[in-house]
């Protein structure tokens, strides 16, 4: 029975996975899903973030072996998250099963204006300095998602984002050792030993969806596009997410 552990990014928890884990569970058939938040992160707010995807990976690993889940494990990831299951797995190639990469990119695969397009800068930066939470949940949405919805349907979302914002604050300075731990990694050149599944949205407007395309170009790997996706793909389709593991588990069984 396949154990499922999900890793979001940057000043996310886990609570901003909302329905997916389980709409995932039922759809792909896992036994168990785990979702991790890092320190600096939801429930663990009150910790200082680790400023290294390394140690971001080790934590993992440490974490779910303290609860008694042991690998191999499938892991499921988005964007700073992929990154930390990128280095578990050059650390720990034997404790991985399968992985799905969402909407990441690394260096030295990527340069730099595709892994955070430049257009963002002036926002992010302005948040940094003096944006409130409203501001910065606002933000993150306009940037990470790209779904229609209506009016009343962003509001009910970014009333629960603000709401878990300020239950379990992300403090500018760990926000700004997460954001460093991501543009100081690199990967190695090689991909990791277990079967890799790249998903990207097209129009995601944070990260370039060419960056997934070069890393499944350079290690051989598939990747499955979706036209109308932003950057958080399981919000904006996570049934479309939860069906591209399930055929993709079929192929490689």
């Amino acid at each position: 029975m396949s154990t499922w552990v999900l890793l979001r990014g940057l000043m996310r928890e886990s609570r901003h996975w909302g329905e997916f884990p389980y709409l995932f569970q039922n759809v792909v058939g896992a036994h168990q899903v785990i979702t991790l938040d890092f320190p600096g992160n939801g429930s663990l707010f009150m910790q200082e973030s680790f400023g290294s995807v390394p140690r971001m990976a080790n934590y993992c690993r440490t974490q779910l072996k303290k609860i008694g889940i042991q690998p191999p494990y499938h892991v499921l990831a988005l964007s700073l998250g992929a990154m930390v299951a990128i280095e578990w797995s050059e650390q720990c190639p034997g404790d991985f099963a399968r992985l799905v990469l969402i909407n990441t990119s690394l260096a030295p695969h990527n340069p730099f204006y595709h892994r955070l397009r430049p257009q963002n800068y002036p926002a992010l930066i302005h948040f940094l300095i003096s944006g409130s939470i409203t501001q910065r949940e606002r933000l993150i949405l306009r940037l990470t998602s790209a779904q229609q919805c209506t009016t009343e349907q962003q509001a009910v979302l970014l009333e629960q984002w603000e709401s878990y914002a300020r239950e379990c604050p992300v403090s500018r300075s760990n926000i700004l050792r997460q954001l460093r731990a991501a543009i100081i990694y690199r990967a190695k050149s090689t991909p990791p030993e277990a079967p890799v599944l790249l998903l990207a949205g097209q129009q995601d407007r944070l990260v370039n969806f060419k960056c997934s395309l070069q890393l499944a170009e350079s290690w051989s790997i598939p990747i499955k596009l979706h036209p109308r996706a932003g950057h958080d793909l399981p919000l904006d389709d996570g049934e479309w997410v939860a069906r591209q593991v399930q055929v993709w588990l079929g192929q490689i069984k």
